[in-house]
């Protein structure tokens, strides 16, 4: 019931909903008395004709010529009433066929659904509101976020202005506001002083605009925005406060830093003294042993947490065998991790062919990994098919990726390992499987533009994804909860919590904490003090922090066993 009063109110108070009932209600009162003029004239030839009907029988006989039933059951017998028959006709199919139901739609139907949408949608948030998430564009990257903004109880809101995309996001289950993101009463109206964050995806002019108009609001409430060209980065960091990503530029340094090429661990948090990083270990003296005969926690001061294969991330177990191909998540200070890599690799001097990466696609994603191998003097070939993108140097070739004398040109039988960064995930699937077949032995990285895609894009054959999605989501989300770390996956997560109070004085051999959750302590914290990757022997003492490792599922299970 209050849904249809606003509604009503809609047509009410709103002028052009107003105007357009006006409108409608001109073009049925002219409907109306064209019926009637044909009802009177029909009465006028029938006494002509010597026939007498009623006036009901005169507005029944115009309603059935005019919507073109035609019953037949009253006809004119001269010619004079035929040609007045084929007028009514005629005049029906324009005025009852054509311009009746456009109008209605165009001046009721239409304003009507939106009214049902600002009824659905709110223009405001109520006053207590706070430590909210506002997101200004409904994209991949804010649909992944709020699937973590759920997860840790963030109140978030998408805010729009167009109708039927609001109506589009509310059927999809999610918060959103109807209002102009480029208007300062719509962040007054948001609460935006009291909001935790406000996220801005779209182009670098969009995004420039929303970070101005949100500071006439308020200067404190801190803005994520993304930035697509390199000199947006210096605009968009102007408004204080303001945390600017290079999303594209970002995803194909990461790309790249996954290849074989790149034999060095790739940081993918840090926590403190902590650091967890991604620990590329092809053609080092470990493959081919367990975890427990590669012995790296004692030797190297580090451990294990999740073994990347195939697009999934592994649990370590003892008896777990370290393959060629597998990239290990390791922890430890920043220091064992850099030196564990130096010595794990001293004796891997195999030369790298020419080229080493053949990198499909040379947009922005592209060239970022492009640049990225060139820094450290990788070589790599770029196929690109869009002249207006071709650069005309030994390092691009012209061409359609899905062209076997093409990427034979590039170098697809030399390369180890192949990048795919088109923004069409349908291609990206095509290209994944097609260099499955041509190299069952190349390793593929793919880039994802949704996460639907991550899983086909395995199941074609791809070795290793990046969504830019994921990735987004995750970088915006250590804003808000930066004492958490959180991987491309949700195998994987690194958490803080207080020293359970079961813990004290035990250890973590009497606690069996990795037999019971599958979570790895990679530190304890007490007070200045920071130890990263304990001894099983270390007594707990209260008042302390603990960080561990483990899947969503996993850190479920400790907090379970162990917090409640």
């Amino acid at each position: 019931m209050k849904t249809f009063l606003v509604q009503i109110l809609f047509f009410v108070q709103n002028k052009k909903a107003k105007k357009n009932v006006l409108l409608l209600a001109k073009f049925l009162i002219f409907l109306a008395a064209i019926i009637t003029l044909y009802s009177t004239v029909f009465h006028l030839l029938m006494v002509y004709e010597d026939q007498n009907y009623s006036w009901i029988t005169g507005f029944y006989w115009t309603l059935t010529v005019m919507s073109t039933l035609g019953f037949g059951d009253i006809t004119f017998t001269t010619d004079l009433g035929l040609l007045f028959t084929l007028l009514v006709l005629l005049s029906g199919v324009v005025l009852m066929l054509i311009m009746l139901p456009f109008t209605f739609i165009q001046f009721f139907y239409a304003p009507w659904l939106e009214a049902q949408s600002q009824a659905r949608t709110p223009h405001s948030l109520p006053e207590e509101t706070h430590t909210h998430v506002i997101l200004t564009n409904y994209d991949p990257i804010g649909r992944s976020l709020v699937k973590k903004l759920i997860k840790h109880d963030f109140e978030y809101y998408f805010v729009t202005s167009d109708h039927q995309q609001a109506a589009e996001i509310y059927d999809s289950g999610y918060h959103v506001v109807l209002a102009e993101v480029d208007v300062p009463a719509t962040y007054v109206n948001l609460r935006a002083d009291q909001a935790a964050l406000i996220v801005a995806t779209g182009d670098d002019l969009t995004n420039t605009d929303i970070s101005f108009t949100v500071r006439e609001v308020c200067d404190i409430t801190p803005i994520a925005s993304s930035a697509d060209k390199e000199h947006s980065l210096d605009i968009l960091n102007f408004p204080k406060n303001t945390h600017v990503f290079p999303f594209m530029k970002m995803l194909g340094i990461h790309m790249a830093e996954k290849t074989f090429a790149f034999a060095e661990p790739h940081i993918i948090g840090r926590f403190e003294q902590l650091c967890v990083a991604e620990f590329p270990i092809r053609d080092t003296e470990i493959v081919g042993r367990t975890l427990v005969q590669a012995n790296l926690r004692q030797k190297l001061n580090i451990t294990v947490i999740g073994i990347w294969e195939k697009g999934k991330i592994l649990q370590p177990t003892i008896d777990q065998i370290i393959e060629n191909t597998n990239i290990l998540i390791v922890a430890g200070s920043e220091e064992a991790v850099t030196e564990a890599n130096r010595l794990l690799n001293a004796t891997n001097i195999t030369p790298l062919p020419d080229p080493a990466v053949l990198i499909l696609g040379g947009g922005r994603v592209g060239e970022a990994a492009a640049d990225f191998l060139r820094e450290r003097q990788i070589p790599y070939t770029v196929v690109e098919k869009r002249k207006s993108s071709f650069k005309d140097d030994n390092f691009h070739v012209y061409g359609d990726a899905a062209n076997i004398e093409v990427l034979k040109e590039a170098g697809i039988n030399k390369a180890n390992s192949v990048l795919i960064t088109t923004h069409n995930d349908a291609m990206n699937i095509y290209l994944a499987f097609y260099c499955r077949q041509l190299r069952p032995d190349i390793q593929i990285v793919s880039r994802a533009t949704t996460e639907r895609t991550i899983t086909k894009l395995h199941r074609a054959g791809a070795d290793l994804v990046d969504s830019s999605a994921v990735m987004g989501a995750n970088i915006i989300m250590n804003l808000l909860q930066p004492t958490e770390v959180s991987f491309f996956s949700e195998a994987m997560n690194v958490f803080e919590v207080a020293t359970p109070k079961s813990f004290t004085g035990k250890n973590l051999t009497e606690l069996e904490v990795r037999q019971k959750t599958n979570c790895s302590l990679l530190a304890i914290k007490e007070g200045a003090a920071f130890m990263t990757n304990p001894n099983p022997e270390t007594l707990f003492t209260a008042g302390g922090k603990l960080i561990l490792a483990g899947s969503s599922e996993s850190e479920k299970l400790f907090r379970q066993e162990f917090m409640e």
